[in-house]
């Protein structure tokens, strides 16, 4: 399939989990990939050789902190002079600082606000203009579904992903008529580092409350990725995708 051929992308947080499994979908449907990592350099350009290689892309990697304003821009501009055009923005960055509101610190509040939601006006504020030259793109936001219900011990989470909700429709309204799309998908849970190393016991009791039984993966969310950059859906915009097992019904 090449659902994405000839597109470019960039992504934020792509060097693991979610972000890591949209980098390989996106260049098994043909599109031109960057994305970001902070951590492991090693680990990242891995991910982008294995990932050009096997789908005879481009790919490439690049350290930045999406929540750092000046950095995003820098990293906008590199992307624009490598690739030449940028048409799909993933806004994928994100962490979590879990702790009860009284316990919790300032730092903890501010970290996690400026990675999840900051980022995403950081780097959606360095690429509206190239796409509205072009009069075309979809940015896609990866909210949670923490983001509609609430999660105790994660307030700074839940403000964060609730906050790219609003964000989406105002920016789908505001650039909807240049043929800009903006929308947001909130995963439930997921398969990760962290699901991983629980106990079965734990992972029954989650799956009690989700009707499919099962935690999602990283793939699934790509795929959701992979129909909102493409053709698919040209005249969706405003709207976020729950991606979550009917949690969320």
């Amino acid at each position: 399939m090449s659902l994405l051929q000839g597109k470019t992308a960039l992504i934020t947080g792509g060097s693991r989990g979610i972000g890591a499994a949209i980098v390989q979908r996106f260049a098994e449907e043909g599109a031109n990939v960057a994305f970001t990592f902070l951590s492991s350099e090693e680990k990242a350009n891995a991910l982008a050789q294995e990932a050009a290689s096997a789908n005879g892309v481009t790919v490439k990697a690049y350290r930045s902190d999406a929540s750092d304003f000046v950095q995003a821009e820098e990293l906008v501009k590199n992307v624009l002079a490598e690739f030449s055009r940028i048409d799909i923005l993933v806004n994928n960055a994100g962490i979590t600082r879990d702790n009860l509101m009284l316990r919790m610190s300032e730092e903890q509040w501010d970290q996690v606000i400026n990675t999840n939601l900051k980022s995403i006006f950081n780097l959606t504020k360095h690429i509206t203009r190239p796409m509205l030259k072009a009069r075309s793109g979809s940015i896609i936001n990866i909210s949670s579904i923490v983001g509609v219900s609430g999660n105790a011990g994660q307030s700074n989470y839940a403000a964060s992903k609730a906050g790219i909700f609003g964000f989406t429709k105002s920016i789908a309204k505001e650039i909807g008529s240049r043929g800009i799309r903006c929308n947001a998908i909130a995963p439930g849970f997921i398969e990760t580092e962290m699901t991983e190393a629980l106990d079965e016991k734990t992972k029954e009791a989650y799956f009690a409350n989700i009707p499919m039984k099962r935690f999602g993966t990283g793939k699934e969310i790509a795929d959701a990725c992979v129909f909102l950059g493409s053709e698919l859906s040209t005249y969706i915009s405003g709207q976020t995708l729950s991606v979550c097992g009917a949690l969320n019904c």
